[in-house]
């Protein structure tokens, strides 16, 4: 059958059933889908919600791309491709948009991708699409796709059109043969099927356990390593995949991890699914073991009455009728739920308290010099530091409704002499808070006239105060989130004691923000970002409960390689719901409308 759905782990991981609304991730601004193993696609609610108070807010509507491929070429020698797809917007100037990549899937050459891709269809104008497909190293298969050097990685084909060509055909399919970028060489690279679907705004959703008992055993000399593929059927007829359980291995009657699947998924309660059992294999030529259909409703009625049902097997051409098997499928746990967006809390009083730390160490160049990292130019042209104070600040004030925000430095040798790797960048000793973005500014440059350049660069110290300040809120104010922006031109020098910190502060409602400015070498960064899956750990053993950091180079958003935008707010929407979920916090709306099956409707 092929179809192992990989991010990490060589395929074994769920994919698409973790039920996050408005989950970020996407590489794009302006309707950007999820990465790979979120679960539902759309809009980044922190970037519409920015572009919204700008006044910049076209009528779209929002689609979802579903994309597959076929007769793709072979590029691996021992296996098969390893394809994933990458989908941009063409702008006017004749620059691409990243819009989102689909997970990779291993060993297949006719892949149906589970992850979807989100665009914005406005009639009014063009809207060019390209849509490249590449084979991924296997030395690249544990990093995250949002992670991948294209660069580094084999083309296996081009297509492009205009969104509108999509849209137009019957049941909004079109398929796309695939060439080499230049139009020359090998004509026959298969082809690309895109499928568009209108987003349905709804947060309902259904978390299920699922388990199997007596499944057949597919393997010689071990158990089957099973896992679930659950596919939706569209109007069309057409069958989509929306998501997959993780692998169990060598085990016949496993019960995996709660899939949470929202109504955007499963399109309703009546609307069937097909539930699929395969015996995982590493070459993905995945053995099914059975497969049923049912809708989400019959699946609530397993549950209540604690019943299962038989997988079959369909006909072959060695069986002409279709075989039921004596392993059956349970559901173990049914929950109706729903899941609020980032923007259902935003708009309903919820903040972000702004907070900023700014290195001083001396790696930054003496300030006077023009070739500093703090160098101050008359022109007003405005150094690395200030740029990000700037750009990010004018972001995130705009969650912040009192503008007071705690500044400090660290770094530096400060007024009394001694070296401080957290003082307060106002030069009041007693109170950090300075009033707006300016305010910001002055202090900072102020601060340049009134201390040496230092070090080590510590990050510990300021996420333990900005951590103190987020946990004094909890017993005054649960309609507050913070978020420290660390602005640093090196690496961090106590690493451990800064995993501890963030460790501990992953209890509270804050996320952190490194903005890398100058051209050191940030790798060490990427392992507090804790994007390859494995969150931190302290010294003591205990694991974050979650990922509160997002790692940004300056350099790389210089380069327009990234929005500032996107660079700042891609996971912090979905930081911020994992802990407000975990409180089991709900968004306060005044007026609350309730329509049957819509969910909660409320107006921004």
């Amino acid at each position: 059958m092929g179809g192992c759905f990989s991010d990490v782990k060589g395929g074994q991981q769920a994919v698409g059933g973790g039920g996050i609304v408005g989950h970020p991730g996407a590489q794009g601004i302006r309707g950007a889908g999820s990465a790979a193993g979120g679960a539902a696609s759309g809009l980044n609610d922190a970037v519409e919600f920015f572009f919204r108070t700008k006044g910049d807010q076209a009528l779209s509507t929002q689609l979802e791309l579903s994309l597959s491929a076929s007769k793709l070429r072979d590029r691996d020698i021992f296996s098969k491709s390893d394809p994933m797809a990458v989908v941009y917007a063409k702008k006017r100037n004749g620059t691409l948009e990243e819009l989102g990549r689909t997970e990779v899937i291993m060993n297949n050459l006719e892949p149906a991708w589970i992850q979807k891709i989100s665009v914005n269809y406005q009639f009014e104008i063009a809207q060019p699409l390209i849509f490249h497909v590449y084979d991924i190293d296997s030395q690249y298969h544990n990093l995250p796709v949002k992670n991948l050097n294209l660069k580094d990685q084999d083309f296996l084909g081009e297509a492009s059109c205009v969104l509108s060509e999509i849209v137009t055909k019957r049941n909004r399919t079109l398929t796309l043969n695939l060439h080499n970028q230049d139009g020359h060489g090998l004509k026959n690279l298969g082809t690309l099927t895109v499928q568009a679907e209108e987003t349905v705004a709804s947060r309902n959703a259904v978390e299920m356990t699922f388990r199997c008992y007596h499944l057949d055993n597919k393997d010689l000399f071990s158990k089957s390593d099973p896992f679930l593929r659950i596919s939706r059927i569209a109007e069309s007829g057409v069958s989509i995949p929306i998501c997959k359980t993780e692998v169990i291995n060598n085990n016949l009657n496993p019960v995996w991890k709660p899939l949470c699947l929202t109504m955007q998924q499963y399109m309703s309660k009546d609307n069937p699914v097909i539930i699929e059992c395969f015996d995982f294999n590493s070459s993905g030529n995945h053995v099914l073991i059975g497969k049923l259909q049912k809708t989400v409703a019959e699946l609530e009625h397993l549950h209540k009455t604690r019943s299962g049902v038989n997988l079959v097997l369909p006909p072959s051409h060695l069986r002409r009728v279709e075989k039921i098997t004596e392993g059956q499928l349970f559901v173990d746990g049914y929950i109706e739920k729903q899941l609020y967006s980032f923007l259902d809390y935003i708009s309903s009083g919820f903040e972000l308290n702004f907070m900023v730390a700014v290195d001083f160490t001396a790696s930054n160049g003496i300030p006077h010099n023009s070739d500093s990292l703090h160098y101050i130019d008359p022109s007003g042209h405005l150094n690395a530091y200030q740029q990000a104070i700037m750009e990010v600040g004018e972001v995130i004030q705009f969650y912040d409704s009192d503008r007071r925000f705690p500044a400090w430095g660290f770094g530096a040798r400060t007024f009394d002499g001694s070296v401080s790797h957290c003082f307060n960048l106002n030069g009041i000793p007693t109170d950090s808070v300075v009033t707006g973005i300016e305010g910001i500014m002055a202090a900072y440059s102020s601060t340049l006239y009134n201390v040496t350049l230092s070090g080590p660069t510590l990050f510990g110290p300021v996420i333990n105060k900005a951590a103190e300040i987020a946990g004094g809120s909890l017993s005054v104010n649960q309609n507050k989130y913070f978020i420290l922006l660390i602005i640093t031109d090196g690496v961090v020098s106590d690493i451990q004691e800064t995993k501890n910190a963030l460790v501990r502060a992953s209890d509270l409602p804050l996320s952190i923000l490194i903005v890398g400015v100058g051209g050191a070498d940030f790798t060490q960064m990427e392992v507090l970002d804790a994007d390859d899956g494995h969150r931190l750990e302290s010294s003591t053993g205990r694991v974050a409960t979650r990922d509160i950091v997002q790692f940004v180079p300056m350099r790389e958003v210089h380069r327009g390689e990234i929005s500032v935008v996107q660079a700042l707010l891609e996971e912090l929407p979905g930081q911020f719901l994992s802990y407000m979920r975990s409180r089991d916090i709900k968004p306060h709306f005044p007026d609350i409308v309730h329509a049957s099956g819509q969910g909660t409707l409320y107006g921004v």
